[in-house]
């Protein structure tokens, strides 16, 4: 390594409009999946939901400025995290170590990165609804952002990171957002303690048309997570989209024919749980692998994923709204199917084609390698530093108030006292 930022390509407009588009469609998920938490919630949390996600927003763009993308995309200490040369931005506008043909400003790729940052900090709360405090949450992701989620960005995202340099294909996150989020959850979940009542009372959601909204909201931005992921607005763009949408139709219809069979009945809750597996699973392979295989991959992990969301009442953990069993499971499936059928023929930058399709195991074995060190790397630290937090400070609201909801208790609000003048107003009662 020279030690110099190397030499942009030249910036192409058309990509350029395509990469911003696609941020735009990230960031819109993040409301999406407020809105998709928020109904499968109790009616009394439903704030309490809506803020955790949009607090993520401003807390991680925060983190992410000043040092999250530095420790993610700048020169490499070794393959486990970037240098601080980038901290605040300053030489960000440069160019992106690793990236010598990038058509797009490097500020553009910084602000599309943002905002995968964010959404995977905002599934988090789905682990921990209806019982943490607000400042605990805020603390936690704050540090998580840097500790956790920017050195394994480095790690996958990075060419210059060590799974990436040992030929990780991960080509929208399925380490970086889904193994992550879900191995952080299931930390976080279990330092948490499990809501009261759980599992004896029934928690059933408040408002499915809410959530049915909140999928769909999540179905469209998921398509510029992935399709962004190419860089470019070409060929590999277009099969991400093609790929994605078809992952979370295998995944819907997967989820419901396991569904009906188990339980006589295909639920509207089980039908967006199915696409959002498959649109997980999909991420790490939507530009590595040809259209059917991603049908397949969306069909498979809507599966695993319904068996993995019943799993949590056997092992007595309390992942509220089963970020663990849909984002762990879905992309644990997604990178390794990348070892079965990643294709030249999809992408070149494919070093070893999948296993079937006649190139061995080699893709395969560092696929799974790439989920365990994403696994345990999230899992370790997110339990170490929500440890900390509990020891010195209150992460958990008091009982009373966990009875009476967050909403009121948290925030002074209620989402649904339409036209009261008995509550407290925006400036005070």
């Amino acid at each position: 390594m020279t030690g110099e930022r190397e030499d942009m390509g030249t910036i192409d407009s058309g990509d350029t409009a395509w990469v911003l588009i696609c941020g735009a469609l990230v960031l819109l998920m993040t409301p999406g999946l407020a809105c998709f938490y928020a109904g499968m919630v109790r009616a009394k949390h439903v704030l309490g939901m809506f803020m955790n996600n949009y607090v993520a927003i401003a807390v991680v763009s925060v983190t992410w400025v000043v040092i999250g993308y530095s420790i993610a995309f700048d020169r490499t200490l070794g393959g486990l995290t970037g240098r601080l040369g980038m901290a605040g931005l300053r030489n960000a506008a440069g160019g992106v170590p690793g990236f010598p043909h990038l058509t797009i400003p490097p500020l553009a790729f910084m602000s599309f990165q943002l905002m995968f940052a964010i959404i995977t900090a905002a599934l988090l709360s789905g682990a921990v609804a209806d019982r943490m405090r607000l400042g605990a949450y805020v603390t936690f992701v704050a540090v998580w952002s840097v500790v956790v989620y920017a050195p394994l960005a480095h790690w996958s995202f990075s060419p210059e990171g060590w799974l990436a340099h040992r030929g990780l294909l991960d080509f929208a996150g399925g380490t970086v957002v889904e193994i992550c989020s879900g191995a952080s959850a299931l930390a976080l979940a279990l330092v948490v303690g499990p809501r009261r009542g759980w599992p004896r009372e029934l928690m059933a959601p408040h408002n499915l048309p809410l959530t049915l909204l909140g999928a769909g909201l999540l179905w469209f931005g998921w398509l510029g997570f992935n399709a962004g992921s190419a860089l470019s607005a070409g060929a590999i763009a277009a099969q991400a989209v093609v790929n994605t949408h078809l992952a979370g139709v295998g995944g819907l219809l997967g989820w419901l024919v396991v569904e009906r069979k188990i339980t006589g009945h295909a639920t509207t809750l089980g039908a967006i749980s199915g696409a959002v597996a498959g649109l997980v699973a999909v991420t790490p392979a939507a530009g590595f692998v040809d259209t059917l295989p991603a049908l397949l991959l969306g069909a498979v992990a809507g599966v695993v994923s319904l068996v993995a969301v019943r799993l949590k009442f056997r092992f007595r953990y309390d992942d509220s709204l089963d970020v663990v069993g849909v984002h762990f499971a879905g992309g644990v499936v997604g990178t390794l199917f990348v070892g079965l059928f990643a294709s030249r023929g999809v992408n070149p930058g494919v070093g070893h084609q999948g296993l079937l399709l006649g190139g061995g195991f080699t893709q395969l074995g560092i696929q799974a390698l790439g989920v365990l060190a994403a696994a345990v790397w999230s899992f370790a630290m997110s339990y170490l530093i929500a440890w900390f937090l509990r020891a010195v400070l209150a992460v958990r609201v008091d009982p009373g108030d966990e009875v009476v909801g967050l909403d009121s208790t948290q925030h002074a609000e209620a989402a649904y006292d339409l036209g009261s003048s008995s509550g407290v107003g925006r400036f005070g009662a």
